[in-house]
C-alpha cells in the first residue's frame, strides 16, 4: 500500500535519482577494472573489448548512459530546488529531466553522441 506522499512527483524523482545513482555505483568499479586492464597490455585490452562486444552489453551501455543522464538531470533539479525559487514547478522540472535523459539515450543508440 502506497502512502499519499509516495504518489507525489517529487518522491518518484527522488527514487529515480537514487536508483540511477545505484546503477552508476555498480557500473563504476567494472569500468575502472576495464580501464586498468589496459595496464596489462594492448592484447589484454583488445581481448576484453572483444568479449564485451555483444548485444546484451550494448543494451547495458545504453542503459547506463540513460542512468548517467538521468542522475545528472535530477541532480541539477535538486540543486535548483535548493538554490532557486522553483518549488511550484515540480512536474515540469521532472518532465524536462526525464526527456533530457531519454534524449541522450536515443542519441547514444543512434551513435550520434
Amino acid at each position: 500500500m502506497m502512502r499519499a506522499s509516495h504518489k507525489r512527483p517529487g518522491f518518484v524523482a527522488a527514487l529515480l535519482h537514487r536508483l540511477a545513482g545505484l546503477a552508476l555505483a555498480v557500473f563504476l568499479p567494472m569500468h575502472f577494472w576495464a580501464l586498468s586492464s589496459a595496464l596489462n597490455g594492448a592484447d589484454f585490452l583488445d581481448r576484453f573489448l572483444k568479449a564485451t562486444n555483444t548485444p546484451l552489453v550494448k543494451i547495458a551501455e545504453g542503459g547506463i548512459v540513460v542512468a548517467l543522464a538521468l542522475h545528472l538531470a535530477l541532480g541539477l533539479r535538486v540543486l535548483a530546488i535548493e538554490f532557486l525559487p522553483m518549488h511550484e514547478r515540480t512536474r515540469v522540472a521532472i518532465s524536462v529531466c526525464l526527456a533530457a535523459a531519454f534524449a541522450v539515450g536515443v542519441l547514444f543508440a543512434l551513435n550520434v553522441v
